[in-house]
C-alpha cells in the first residue's frame, strides 16, 4: 500500500508534508506509510487513499452455497469501500 501511495503522491507532483496537511495527518506518518510501516493507523491510511483518489475494492470470499436469486445484488458483488474522487490542495494553491 506504501508504494502504491507514494507512486500516486509523486505522480501528482505533491509532497509529502502537503498530503499530511490535506488529509489531517502528520508527515512523519505519510512517511511511515509510504515505507509500509506494520502498524499504521488504517483510519489515517484510508484517509491518505482517498486524499489521493485512490480506490479500494473489497470482494468478498465465495459463499458456500451459490447465492439465490433473491439475494440482493450487493451481498454478492464485490464492494467499493472508497471510491471517489478529491481535490488535492498543495502548498502552492494556497495564499498566505
Amino acid at each position: 500500500m506504501g508504494e502504491v501511495i507514494r507512486n500516486a503522491r509523486k505522480g501528482l507532483g505533491v509532497t509529502q508534508k502537503d498530503l499530511a496537511m490535506t488529509s489531517g495527518t502528520g508527515l512523519r506518518f505519510i512517511i511511515e506509510l509510504e515505507k509500509g510501516k506494520a502498524t499504521c493507523q488504517i483510519g489515517k491510511a484510508l484517509t491518505a487513499l482517498h486524499t489521493l483518489g485512490i480506490s479500494i475494492n473489497l470482494i468478498p470470499p465465495p459463499a458456500h452455497n451459490p447465492p439465490s436469486k433473491s439475494r440482493p445484488p450487493h451481498e454478492t458483488e464485490p464492494m467499493t469501500a472508497i471510491g471517489f474522487k478529491t481535490h488535492l490542495v498543495t502548498s502552492r494553491d494556497q495564499t498566505s
